[in-house]
Formats: structure tokens, sequence, C-alpha cells
């Protein structure tokens, strides 16, 4: 149980981190510490946690200064790591040898710190762009790595380093891999994803555009239900060594997925068109989740219509405070 334990979130300021820190919270850890680059992390994600758990610490750094992270894990004399650090994809698309070197580098330096018993348990968020387009559906833990982009391939290289220190050194590990995660607090800047993108541009009243033919599908999980099982896979022993995938095992297109978000915000005459693919896009996600649910009974909770409604409501009110 989290309860007492000396907890560290790494990414925790960004979009599923600081819903980790929150849930993390209600537990009542004996210590809840946050290191994040800010590359897409915000302080202001971080509002909730602090009001739930007041101690929390919030530290600027890199993941991979392995020198920092071995201060800062020895000052909080930290029981286990949950690590959600990552530069996303669509960074790695501009700037892919500084993506890859971080992402690869955030990993080593956890792991030499496991190995050398610095913490006891690493949690280690991977993602489904591992998989690459899907070879068979629904796709298992068993399903080939195609990775189709740098910032795939970083994160496949992660999962293997994992899983060589877990067998090599016999650190306590489990890999989380999510699909498509949406929510409160997904980042609507720089690198945004499609969700933020599309609420934005009915607020402003412009064209809403869709990369390629729109006919790919993704898998959709709320981003609360993500956090659970985060929480469900470090309290669960037959967790250890394995990759669990996190999803709803549905998938939607992104015509329905646009099409689905202008009804619910009750829009009309919004032109919805579409540019250029973007760059190695994947074709189509659907997650198997039954291991999931054979080892922590995971079951979405959070059915997706609901889900976009809580989403786009969050933005709407979010994007509305800002120009006040």
């Amino acid at each position: 149980m989290l309860k007492g334990k000396r907890v560290l979130v790494t990414g925790g300021a960004g979009f599923i981190g600081s819903h980790l820190c929150e849930a993390i919270a209600v537990y009542k850890p004996r210590s809840l510490a946050v290191v994040d680059n800010m590359f897409l992390g915000k302080e202001i994600n971080l509002k909730d946690a602090k009001r739930l758990y007041p101690g929390l610490k919030l530290y600027k750094n890199s993941v991979s200064d392995y020198a920092r992270m071995k201060h800062i894990i020895s000052v909080n004399d930290v029981d286990v790591i949950f690590n959600l650090a990552v530069i996303p994809l669509p960074a790695s698309l501009v700037k892919p040898r500084m993506a890859f070197e971080e992402n690869v580098n955030t990993v080593l330096a956890l792991c030499e710190l496991a190995r050398q018993g610095y913490f006891k348990t690493l949690i280690h968020c991977s993602t489904s762009e591992t998989y690459g387009t899907a070879q068979y559906v629904p796709m298992d833990e068993k399903h080939p790595y195609v990775p189709s982009t740098p910032y795939a391939a970083s994160k496949v290289a992660a999962d293997q380093l994992c899983l060589s220190y877990a067998k090599t050194y016999g650190i306590d590990l489990s890999i989380l891999r999510p699909f498509n995660n949406y929510g409160p607090r997904q980042n609507e800047g720089l690198y945004a994803g499609i969700i933020p993108l599309v609420v934005k541009k009915v607020l402003q009243r412009k064209p809403v555009d869709i990369y390629g033919d729109g006919k790919q599908t993704r898998d959709y999980i709320f981003v609360k239900d993500t956090v659970r099982s985060f929480i469900e896979i470090y309290k669960t022993k037959s967790c250890r060594n394995r990759i669990i995938n996190i999803a709803s095992g549905t998938e939607i297109t992104i015509n329905n997925l646009v099409k689905l978000m202008l009804d619910i915000m009750q829009v009309k005459g919004i032109k919805v068109g579409h540019v250029s693919p973007r760059p190695a896009d994947v074709r189509r996600h659907c997650a198997s989740i039954g291991l999931a649910k054979e080892l922590i009974g995971f079951k979405p909770t959070v059915c997706f219509e609901d889900g976009l409604k809580m989403t786009i409501k969050w933005y709407i009110e979010t994007i509305r405070k800002e120009r006040i």
C-alpha cells in the first residue's frame, strides 16, 4: 500500500503525472515529491495535489541528470518512483536526438539508482506507440514492436532497458503501457493533442484541420482510469517484471472523434478539413486489456462520451478564465 510510503513522481507536473499525484495523496503517503523538467509540465497542474498534500515538494530538474536525481532520492529517502517523465512524440519529430537521448537517459538514471539500492520500486510508464500500427487487433502485450517515430523508438529502448535491469539485477519493476489518454489538463499549448486543439479552434470559430484522411483510429482511456491502474499495479506483486496494457479496448476514428466533439459542443458552421498526414502516424490502435483484467481486475469506469464531456467542459472553463 502507499500509506506511509515515501513516493516520488517524475513528470508529476504534467498531464497524467499531476492526476497521479492527486490519487496518491489520498493514500496519505509519508512524503510526496515531484521531479519535472517543465518541458510540458506546469506548476498550476499541481494545485489540487498540493491542496490534498500540502507537504508536496517540486524539483524543477531533468530526471536524466543522474547526480541530481541521486541527491533528490537520497534527501527524500524514496521508497517508490512512478516514472512519467518524457519528451513527447510531437517534439521528437522536431528534435529527434534530444527526445531520444532524454527519454532513454531518464530511464537509465533511474534503473542505475534502483540497482544501487537508492529506492525500492520503479513503476515505469511506457506507451502504445511502441507497437506502431496494429498488425492485428486487439493488440496484446505480445504484439511486435514496430516503432515509427524517434519517440516510439526511445520508448521501446527505455522499456527494454527497464526489463534488462529487472532480469540482470533483480530491481523491483513494473511497466504500464497506456494507450491514448485524454482528460483535463492535457497539454493545450505547443505539441497539443487533437482534443484540446479542436476545442480551441471551435472557441475561436476557426476551421478544424485533421491530419490525413481521418480514418486512423485510436483507443482512448480517461486519465483517472489510467492513474488508478498505476496504483493497483504498484500494489500487486504479480505485476512485477511485466508490461501491462491500459486502455479501453475500443477504437474510434479521428473523423468520428471530431464529429462527436462538435456534437457535444453543439456548434454548427465549423468547417472540418484535411491536411497532409503527420509523419509516421500510426494507422490503427485498439488494445487488448485482458492481462490488466487478470492481474488487477482493471476495467474502464468512465465511458468515452462522458469523459469527453468532462474534458471539453474543463477546457472551455479554463480558456475563458485565461481571457478574463
